[in-house]
């Protein structure tokens, strides 16, 4: 095998650097990975608290998923999307068997931006309706239309966003943009935007798309009943409400769904990321109703690859994962262990201003010394920095001001100890000498 520095150079010719997070030809090369951990080409092994890209959630490389690609690999990788295969019947049904009533029709396709593209376009088919709005501090992918409905970032230099996209005042507590404090301010956010919408929409809205806990925003928790009221005041102005569960669905919150917490049902749901086990594949799901109307009206969205039997092979194998290694449950058990750890921090460092998040996403927010809420980016950025030096692996958002945690399912309690001797480890290096205010 080529060492890194080789590698790295013939990166420096041939790779297009266009990859989220990172804008340099440096490494770790990563070459294989099982579980938690992640090996690079020098040897090196990694703990891995982002779980690739959110997408190993299951563990890398699960065995249950790779013999079912494996079969696919035996028998029918590709299919005419115009027909349907017996695998991508089987994951349809088995989709349906975990959604709440009355959502039971899928459609699959390859990735979140895609699916979250071809929910808004069934929501305007349905409604006839044109205008969507998401919160702005959402993350829904960078497609065209799904670029136009993230907020979170990514926006500079792309020209004029797809028209029809809106952003409504996100449900940010730490740092609310009206200066509310919850439960006093009764979803002020909400009534804001929708006041905001109603006097831009060009005619009828047709939705509203959220997440359940926006993870790339900065894992940001709305409170309690805030879901809840996004769907009434939808259903008033007969919006459809889409939840985007690609980064928190499946399990990983510690429930099935992160919109079970409100006990909501929405009108379409979208799943990706660790659906495919580290295949990619995204499905989107609606109702029979919705899907009738939509379906009658000419309604077509597809790709060369859309339901293909291998990537369908694996959405089977995972959900296989997630129920009977009872995921839900090892997500609460391992977001205790990690709450925990984080909590200790916050206790020893003033660095840290937040703690937040659910089960195998959860993430803390950065501040500066002095009692206010700046953010603290660099300091954010150094100790990612040192902890991915020392063998750590997480994201960072907001600016670098939040620290973003994503561990698999397969993540022990001593794996998450270890992860937090290294992060304690990148906080005392940040924090020697009073510099940005070790308690």
């Amino acid at each position: 095998m080529r060492t890194e520095a080789e590698l790295l150079e013939t990166a420096r010719r041939y790779s297009f650097r266009g990859r989220m997070d990172k804008a340099q030809f440096t490494g770790p090369v990563f070459v294989r990975g099982s579980g938690t951990v992640v090996e690079d080409v020098n040897g090196k092994r990694f703990l891995d608290f982002n779980s690739g890209q959110m997408c190993a959630a299951l563990g890398h490389n699960h065995p249950r998923v790779a013999a079912a690609v494996k079969e696919a690999c035996d028998t029918l990788m590709h299919a005419h999307s115009s027909h349907f295969n017996v695998k991508e019947i089987e994951l349809a049904e088995r989709v349906a068997g975990i959604m709440p009533a009355p959502l039971k029709k899928t459609l699959f396709l390859q990735s979140g931006a895609d699916a979250n593209e071809a929910a808004v376009n069934i929501a305007r088919k349905y409604t006839g309706g044109h205008d969507v709005a998401s919160p702005h501090i959402s993350f829904h992918g960078l497609s065209d239309t799904t670029r136009a409905l993230t907020f979170a970032g990514w926006h500079a230099g792309y020209g004029p966003a797809a028209p029809g996209a809106h952003a409504i005042v996100a449900p940010y507590c730490y740092r609310c943009p009206l200066n509310h404090s919850f439960p006093a301010c009764e979803f002020a956010c909400l009534k804001v935007s929708f006041d905001l919408l109603d006097a831009e929409a060009s005619g009828r809205p047709a939705a509203v798309i959220t997440e359940p806990l926006f993870s790339a925003g900065g894992v940001i928790e709305p409170p309690p009943g805030w879901l809840k009221r996004l769907k009434e005041m939808c259903e008033a102005r007969g919006m459809l409400l889409i939840v985007d569960e690609e980064q928190t669905g499946l399990g990983k919150l510690g429930t099935m769904f992160g919109f079970e917490r409100d006990g909501v049902v929405p009108d379409v749901v979208t799943i990706a990321k660790h659906f495919g086990g580290g295949v990619s594949i995204s499905a989107v799901t609606t109702s029979a109703e919705i899907e009738d109307k939509v379906a009658a009206a000419e309604f077509v969205v597809t790709h060369s690859h859309s339901n293909d039997p291998l990537i369908c092979a694996a959405g089977i194998a995972s959900l296989d994962v997630i129920a009977e290694e009872d995921v839900p449950a090892k997500a609460r058990s391992i977001g205790q262990r990690l709450k925990e750890r984080l909590t200790a921090l916050a206790q020893r460092f003033k660095l840290i201003g937040d703690i937040r998040g659910r089960g195998l996403l959860q993430g803390i927010e950065l501040v500066k010394e002095g009692g206010g809420r700046e953010p603290a980016k660099k300091e954010g950025a150094a100790i990612a920095r040192f902890c991915l030096e020392r063998g750590l692996i997480f994201s960072q958002r907001r600016g670098g001001s939040v620290l973003r945690f994503v561990p698999p399912a397969t993540t022990t309690p001593e794996q998450v100890d270890e992860a937090a001797e290294i992060l304690t480890e990148g906080f005392e290096r940040m924090t020697a000498g009073g510099g940005t205010g070790a308690a």
